[in-house]
């Protein structure tokens, strides 16, 4: 490339806003928050084939199905603090405004929500001591871990609204290892069931949690002057958002409850949740790290430019995305099967199919999340919550029609077609001055590339290699000839991308 190509190409990338006095762009957290999510993912991935080997799909079903409860209670016990805490954050004023806001949208929502939750805990006993209910120990402890997740879940906030992306980072990697080493032990040496599993993972949470007392107690100061209007205002942004964080997890786990309820045995929930766990592997570096970059430094830009700005974030931001985005889902929906099988083994290969299907959809969301991104910047939290709740209704619409004749496999097609709709409604709704489509040219030459990769995977003759991790190498291969080096080579702007991020830096 020429000087002068080089040059065009910097100049065709919008202009990123610029950070606060004393913080690091949206570049900077993203490596961060990806970077995490990598090491998040390795742990995810060191686990997941020795969880899936040491516990039969009975006994991992189990841990899926209390896992869906789990993230209801935590949901509910927030109370939409984590929500406001973000987006009511005082960014304009930081020293002067941070006790009072920690106050009254950290402190009393704690309070509050510890209160709730010792009521519920009564009431829960005294139903399984004289009720006769006889609860399953894993629900025991998926209650007790409610009040930790939402501790830990307020301090997250703190610091990620705050902007401090290398200490949440890395307390979320020494969480996510904590919880490798402890669950992967206690089921190898105590015992192979999702009992020992899920101690392991409170004694995690239990350390994590007490780390972020000790930074609680270093770095927040408390205001003495309960601010009584603004907590309410607060709960009346975030009560409509607890709401759609219900919805949500309904959305994500609706499959797993109703595949118990419909089939009776913890078997297909295994299968599902086995794939469903690996694809949220692909969420939480494709989709979950982006938005912790991207939320904050989007907030930030409307308060300071207005539609503008967050729109040219959003270009910015979709360029590199769509081609990551489109590359991994092809990678995925092509040769997903053989990654569960690697790395699961061969009798969790009825999960790849599920795996294959959900993991390509988290691949493409962003290009949905990012691109439609707006309703919350303009507070409007309950039409979130509608159109989420109109998407679970749909996944609960098809999961009815589609798993008596297809078993997990209908629970599968019902969560991809569920989120599709999420995202497309959430683009749809977005205000037109927010709205950010994919860049026309980007699009084409990735779906190009996209298609001569599948055609040549599915020519290719992979099946007739032995071993899955083969395959995996083969296809690997065929990915970075026919996707990745085209790309490169037909849009100079993402080498430009690259030496303006290490100019900047």
């Amino acid at each position: 490339m020429t000087p002068a190509q080089s040059d065009t190409a910097a100049a065709a990338v919008p202009a990123a806003p610029a950070a606060a006095p004393g913080r690091v762009g949206v570049a900077v957290h993203y490596l961060r928050y990806s970077g995490a999510s990598v090491l998040v993912m390795l742990a995810g991935l060191v686990s997941f084939p020795l969880l899936t080997r040491l516990l039969d799909n009975t006994q991992y079903g189990i841990l899926g199905y209390y896992e869906t409860w789990l993230m209801i209670g935590v949901a509910v016990a927030k109370l939409g603090a984590q929500h406001a805490i973000l987006r009511l954050y005082p960014y304009g004023d930081e020293a002067a405004g941070l006790p009072a806001f920690a106050t009254n949208l950290f402190l009393l929502p704690f309070a509050l929500s510890c209160a709730i939750w010792a009521t519920g805990i009564t009431v829960f006993a005294c139903l399984d001591w004289f009720g006769g209910h006889a609860f399953s120990p894993v629900l025991w402890l998926a209650v007790m871990m409610v009040p930790l997740q939402v501790f830990a879940s307020l301090v997250q906030m703190m610091l990620r609204a705050g902007e401090h992306s290398g200490l949440l980072s890395a307390t979320r990697v020494s969480w996510r290892w904590l919880e490798l080493v402890f669950m992967v032990g206690a089921v190898a040496l105590l015992e192979r069931t999702a009992v020992a599993a899920y101690g392991g993972r409170m004694l995690a949470a239990v350390l994590v949690v007490a780390f972020y007392v000790h930074w609680v107690r270093r770095n927040l100061v408390f205001s003495r002057q309960l601010d009584w209007p603004r907590t309410r205002a607060a709960f009346r942004y975030g009560m409509p958002l607890v709401l759609n964080e219900i919805a949500t997890v309904l959305l994500i786990s609706i499959g797993r409850l109703m595949l118990k309820g419909m089939t009776g045995e913890f078997a297909a929930v295994g299968i599902f949740t086995i794939g469903y766990s690996l694809a949220l592997q692909v969420s939480l570096l494709m989709s979950a790290a982006l938005s912790e970059s991207f939320i904050p430094v989007a907030n930030r830009s409307w308060e300071s430019g207005g539609a503008a700005a967050v729109r040219a974030l959003k270009a910015r931001i979709l360029l590199p995305m769509t081609y990551a985005s489109i590359g991994i889902a092809a990678a995925i929906a092509c040769v997903g099967s053989e990654a569960v099988q690697a790395i699961s083994g061969a009798d969790k290969a009825a999960s790849g199919p599920v795996f294959a299907w959900i993991g390509a959809l988290y691949a493409l969301y962003p290009l949905l999340e990012i691109g439609g991104y707006g309703l919350l910047l303009h507070k409007r939290s309950a039409t979130v919550l509608w159109l989420t709740a109109g998407a679970t209704v749909v996944s609960v619409l098809l999961n009815l029609w589609l798993i008596p004749a297809h078993g997990y496999m209908g629970a599968t097609w019902a969560a991809v077609a569920s989120f599709a709709v999420l995202g497309l409604a959430l683009y749809g709704f977005c205000p037109r001055e927010l709205r950010h489509r994919p860049d026309g040219r980007a699009l084409l030459t990735a779906m190009a590339a996209a298609t001569a990769f599948v055609l040549a995977v599915e020519a290719g003759g992979l099946s007739a290699l032995d071993s899955p991790w083969a395959r995996l190498f083969a296809a690997g291969g065929l990915w970075l000839l026919l996707y990745v080096a085209p790309v490169l080579l037909l849009d100079p702007r993402l080498p430009g991308l690259v030496r303006e991020w290490k100019h900047r830096r």
